[in-house]
């Protein structure tokens, strides 16, 4: 089903922003980009997590270690058995050398190195969720002010015609043909019309700022709607598949798998503290001492090459307990895969609903448009004749305005959930914004 949108269904005006940058969908989205900072933060942490590579590979390569020392020694001695001198020495030695260890078998260092590959992994899913999400914010936003905007204008339309009501009674009880209750009851529409038109003007100024919040900077007059507008029911037609294709491409499951698979290489990794380590160790020192506590001096350089095996025996069960953590961790990882699979499987159904019941929505509300439209064309007729006044002319006027203003939250949120469907299933991109952004025009009139 594709439904066609006229241009005189969706005619209502938007409101005047402060002077900023005016902008389309796709251009707020760009600066958004640029701007936000809930997306800032995660690219930041995209490339922090970068990290967590080489410092997982530094565990398998060697390690070498440069050390020197210098030390005054004031020594004094007696000796016993009369081979060497007694007596007090003060002299000094100095030192220097290099120490490489080179892990052969550390199962712990190649377990947390395949951890930090999952990370780097789990990071770009997360930057890609991130992007998704800014995209569903800034349409949520950029709709959000449309749609305060048109009620704001629906609530004109319907001051304008309480104010002549109101009008119209006065000038009845003065000449006699009204009571002072319809008067009252005239003042009170319209003083309810003006608190109304009041909250509109504040729901407008919260919108902006929320869009503004995102984008950092004051955005001015936004781009309504070109009309007609096609909207395309979900590709493919079956909401099962949608599901399907949420458990095997959601980015919220693909999080959710990367973080079970962590899990378990942290069982893994905590049950390896009951394996041997084994390292390759060398040495390579020079000391040199003017003196000792002998009378005697030294200048001695020395080079050790061995290995160096560490089997753990007892540790007070600190990696029994360890273990036992680790496993219930990874059982709550797993429970939080199921209940991802479970909130995505959710999301895509209610998205998936939402744009076949919204397509059936705009369609109805746009042949109420036209009804509306001609309810008031006839209206204008009567009035010509005799028959309708003035007051019922614009009550005409403000039920037509108010029927513009349901179509046309019906179709932002028709909209929002093919975005939405997308996102579910982990395939919303900025090419779907683009198309979006071709529905638009240069202004909000």
């Amino acid at each position: 089903m594709r439904i066609k949108i006229s241009h005189q269904a969706l005619a209502f005006a938007l409101i005047a922003a402060a002077p900023a940058f005016a902008a389309d969908l796709l251009g707020v989205y760009r600066e958004a980009q640029l701007q936000d900072a809930v997306y800032a933060g995660a690219k930041a942490s995209y490339i922090a997590a970068q990290e967590r590579l080489p410092q997982g590979r530094a565990l398998l390569l060697p390690n070498i270690n440069f050390r020197a020392g210098a030390n005054y020694n004031d020594v004094d001695t007696q000796y016993k058995n009369g081979l060497f001198a007694s007596g007090q020495r003060d002299f000094y030695d100095y030192n220097y050398g290099v120490t490489v260890t080179q892990p052969l078998y550390r199962r712990q260092n190649n377990l947390t190195y395949e951890q930090s590959r999952i990370q780097v992994k789990q990071a770009g899913i997360q930057l890609s969720a991130a992007a998704q999400d800014l995209m569903t914010r800034v349409a949520q936003g950029y709709f959000d002010v449309l749609l305060a905007r048109a009620n704001l204008n629906t609530i004109a339309s319907q001051k304008t015609a309480v104010a002549e009501q109101l009008k119209q009674a006065k000038r009845n009880f003065i000449v006699g043909t009204a009571t002072i209750t319809d008067s009252r009851e005239a003042q009170a529409r319209y003083d309810l019309v003006v608190a109304q038109e009041l909250g509109a003007q504040n729901d407008l100024e919260v919108r902006m700022r929320a869009l503004e919040q995102i984008v950092g900077k004051p955005v001015g007059e936004l781009a309504g709607l070109s009309l007609p507008v096609t909207l395309n029911p979900p590709d493919p037609v079956d909401m099962g598949t949608w599901v399907e294709q949420a458990y095997q491409s959601s980015l919220q499951v693909a999080l959710a798998q990367q973080s079970l698979e962590l899990a378990a290489r942290e069982v893994d990794k905590t049950r390896a503290g009951h394996y041997p380590t084994l390292d390759a160790v060398g040495s390579l020192t020079q000391n040199y001492a003017n003196s000792s506590p002998q009378g005697i001096g030294s200048d001695a350089r020395a080079l050790v090459i061995g290995l160096q095996l560490n089997i753990p025996l007892y540790q007070g069960g600190a990696i029994n307990s360890r273990v036992r953590e680790a496993i219930a961790n990874q059982e709550k990882a797993r429970q939080d895969l199921e209940n991802a699979r479970r909130t995505v499987a959710l999301q895509t159904r209610q998205a998936y609903l939402g744009v076949t019941s919204g397509l059936g929505q705009v369609k109805a509300l746009e042949q109420a448009v036209a009804s509306t439209q001609l309810q008031l064309e006839s209206t204008k007729l009567g009035q010509e004749v005799g028959v309708r006044t003035a007051v019922d002319v614009l009550n005409a006027d403000q039920q037509l305005a108010a029927a513009r203003r349901d179509f046309a939250q019906s179709i932002y949120s028709t909209i929002l959930n093919q975005l939405k469907l997308k996102a579910a299933v982990g395939k919303l991109t900025e090419a779907d914004l683009a198309d979006v952004n071709t529905l638009l025009r240069d202004n909000g009139k």
